[in-house]
């Protein structure tokens, strides 16, 4: 009996390993999303501002009506 209770106490250890691991991966996953959406914000606003200066051109140079 004392088999059987070893064997899943081992189980149960690597069960808990691979979570905990799981936990740090998914750490990271969010962590690198973050910043995938913190880049992706910063160059739509670049995107935006060079837009607007484009406008800006376009009018005074009387390319728009």
């Amino acid at each position: 009996m004392a088999d059987v209770e070893n064997i899943v106490l081992e189980h149960l250890r690597q069960i808990r390993g691979g979570i905990e691991r799981l936990q740090d991966d998914m750490r990271e996953v969010k962590q690198r999303l973050g910043q995938l959406e913190e880049q992706s914000a910063s160059v739509s606003r670049r995107i935006d501002r060079l837009d607007e200066r484009l406008d800006r051109v376009e009018r005074r140079l009387e390319l728009v009506n």
